[in-house]
Formats: structure tokens, sequence, C-alpha cells
């Protein structure tokens, strides 16, 4: 018969496990389920993995703790070599930044400077350019002319701050040779690079062949004023020269030497100075405005002097000296030049002064007679009409008279004479003496 609670399994029933515990006359029995079994089973089985486990920890636990500290270690000293590289790295590129920023200030310093310097020349040069313009104009040769005047320097172009080290210039022979070219160690390039085309010039690069460009174009300014300089002083020396020679050679009785200047031409010498760079150019100046002075000290003096012609484009009908007399035949002495010219042409008068006669004088008839200072003085006979008065101030080309045949004449022409301290001299002296300096004047 079967019970409740019994199960049948392929129609067998299944008793369970019951265990029975007797004591004395105790008797106890505990039924066993088959849960209940595999419960107690893998409860003692996780007991025994976590002793194990626990005893296992307990023994390899110092070998785990050092491997990791280890490992530990070997990352931080491995960030640590690297925010050491990264921040020298850093230091080098700010060092390099700022020593390049340094430099560049201190070039841009000099161009601003070196433009000022040649600002100033310029002012300087102006006046001398425009005062050698108007004293030595058209005699430059014709393969020189006069230099013109140049307008203010601008330094034009944009400046870069440099961001690397920058290759090696090629050196420049001027002020701005003590700028040595920027060297530095680059980094490695991979194996790659090599094999590549060159990289574009970075900004230092530009800078750098910015710098050389002004630099060369300031040198080049710098150099044609100093050639202008030379080229005017030597124009207005050979000039002073022309005149000073041509006037000495006509044996002409005037005074040539500078005011308050008692030396002689030959008469140099002196310690050697040598001169640098930025005194050159003062040295040039001052020699170029010496030169101007005397240029413009001998054209004054010769001005002074009687050389024009006065009665330009006639012909001379009797020169200076014992001659035939015109009216008795006999040997006489010529105190001046007559000029071809016919009634009514005009007298001009050849040089600066003051008349001191202005009317009939015997047989120079109506005559004008100028003083010129220094004991010279001309004389213009024969006129048919004078146009001038006595103590007016005449200046050369300035018409004194009209020609005639008044006076000891056989027809009408000019009778020009030149004195000094009232000894006639040869007026042929002065005529080819002025037209030898006529384009210096």
């Amino acid at each position: 018969m079967v019970t409740a609670g019994q199960s049948a399994v392929f129609g067998k029933r299944s008793e369970p496990h019951t265990v029975i515990i007797a004591r004395g006359d105790e008797i106890r029995h505990f039924t066993v389920r088959p849960w209940l079994a595999a419960l107690l089973g893998s409860t003692v089985i996780a007991i025994s993995l976590g002793y194990l486990a626990a005893t296992s920890y307990l023994v390899l636990r110092d070998n785990i703790i050092s491997a990791s500290a280890a490992h530990q270690a070997r990352l931080q000293q491995a960030y640590e070599d690297r925010i050491s590289a990264l921040r020298a790295q850093v230091d080098r590129i700010t060092s390099r930044q700022l020593l390049d920023q340094q430099l560049m200030e201190t070039k841009v310093t000099e161009l601003i400077e070196r433009q000022s310097r040649l600002s100033d020349r310029h002012g300087r040069l102006g006046p001398l350019l425009d005062r050698a313009g108007r004293e030595i104009a058209g005699q430059l040769p014709a393969t020189a002319p006069l230099p013109a005047r140049r307008e203010k320097p601008e330094i034009t172009g944009s400046i870069e701050p440099a961001d690397k080290p920058v290759r090696a210039a090629a050196a420049d022979a001027s002020p701005f040779a003590s700028w040595a070219p920027r060297t530095g160690e680059a980094e490695p390039l991979p194996a790659m690079a090599y094999a590549a085309a060159e990289p574009p010039a970075s900004k230092a690069d530009r800078s750098d062949k910015l710098f050389v460009t002004i630099n060369r174009s300031l040198k080049a300014i710098e150099d044609d004023q100093l050639a202008q300089i030379s080229q005017l002083a030597d124009a207005a020396s050979e000039s002073a020269d022309a005149i000073s020679n041509a006037l000495e050679t006509a044996g002409l009785p005037v005074d040539l030497d500078l005011p308050q200047d008692g030396t002689a031409k030959s008469d140099v010498g002196g310690p050697l100075i040598p001169l640098d760079d930025t005194t050159i150019f003062d040295a040039k100046l001052k020699e170029l405005d010496e030169a101007l002075q005397v240029l413009s000290y001998v054209k004054q003096e010769a001005r002074r002097l009687p050389l024009a012609n006065p009665a330009p484009g006639h012909t001379v009908t009797s020169t200076f000296g014992v001659r035939r007399d015109p009216l008795i035949g006999s040997a006489a002495f010529h105190s001046g030049m007559d000029f071809r010219a016919a009634v009514g042409m005009e007298a001009r008068v050849t040089a600066p002064g003051t008349v001191v006669k202005a009317g009939w004088n015997g047989g120079y008839g109506r005559m004008v007679e100028v003083d010129h200072g220094r004991g010279l003085s001309t004389r213009y006979a024969h006129l048919s009409g004078i146009s001038v008065k006595v103590g007016q101030k005449v200046e050369t080309g300035d018409v004194v008279g009209r020609t005639g045949n008044t006076g000891r004449s056989t027809g009408p022409h000019l009778h020009y004479e030149v004195r000094h301290n009232g000894t006639a001299l040869n007026p042929l002296r002065f005529l080819k003496t002025g037209k030898a300096i006529a384009r210096y004047l």
C-alpha cells in the first residue's frame, strides 16, 4: 500500500534518507532531503576553497605587493622622466625664443638708429646738394651727372619674431657685421625626412633674409651718399683749381687766398688719424663744404674781374699795344681794344662796379668809366649816348651806353680799356681768361 508523501519513480517508491539517533531510551530521527544534502556539501566546499584561497593570499601577499610596488615605481619613474624631458625641452624653447627675441629687438633697434642717422645725414646733405647744384651744375662729366637729392629713406617690410634656430646667413661687410648668425642643435630628423625635399623657410629664416635685405639697402644708400659727396667735392675742387689756375696763368692782379688764410697750397702735414665708419660721413661732408666754400669764394672773386665781353659777337679791329696811329700814321700806343660796331649798339659793362665817370673826356669822346675795386677799372669810349650816371651801381652785362663815333675816332666803334691803378692792361688777357672759365661761372 502506497503512503501519502511517497514518490514513485518508474513505478518504484524512493524512500527519503532518515538519520536515527538513539541515546538510552531516547530515540531521535531526522529525515535528510536531497537538496539539503547538496546545500551542505556546497557549503563545505565553498568554505574549503575560501580557506585555501586565504591561505594562499597570506603566503603570496608579500610577493604580489612587491611586484605591484615595483610596477608602480617603474610607471612613476617613466612619467617623471617624460615630464623632465618635456620641461627641459620647454626650457630650451623658451630660452631660445628669449634669445631670438632679444637678438631681434637688438637688430630692430640698430636698424631704427641707422635709419635715424640716415635721416639726419639726409637733412644735412640736402642743403649741400642744393648748393652744389647751384655751384657746379653743368660742370660734371656727361657720364656723371649731378646726383639727385634723395628722399628720406624708409625701412619697409614685415619683421616676424623668430621661433626656432635658423641657418647661418652669408656674412656682410657692414656695421651689421657684428650680428653673428644664430646656430643651434636641431632635433634629429626621422630617416624619411632626409629623403624629403627641403622644408619651407621658417619665420626666423624670413626675418633674417629681411634683415639682410634692409641692411644691404641701407648700406647702398650710405655708399651712394658718400659717392655723391666725394664726386661733388672733387668737382668743386677741380672747378676752383681751374678758375684759380686760369687767373694765375693770365697774371691777373687778384688775391685768391681765402680770407684769413695765409698758408701756401703746398704746406701740408699732420698726424695720421684713421677714420671709422661713423666719422667718414662727417669728414666727407666737411670736405664737400670746404670745397664749396673755396669754389664759391673763387667764383666770387673771379666775377669781380672784368672778364666779360663788352661787345659779344663783334670782331676786334684794333688790339692793345703799339700800332700805327690811324690819324697821323706814326707809331703810337693803343691803350685798349676796338670792336667793330654800328652806331647805337649797346655797350655792356664787363664786371660789377660803380660808375666814376660818365661824360665827355677829350679824345675818348663820350666815355663811361666803371670802378670794379682793388684798383681795377674799365673804360667804354667813343659812345654816341650814355645810359648811366656817376655813382650808379652796375652789374655785369648792364648797358652803360651806345656806340658811336665821338672823340678822336675814324668811324663808329667801341673802344674798351682795362686799367689797374691807372695803368692800362691788355684786355685780351681778361677776355681769354673769361672765355676759359665761363662754364665754371
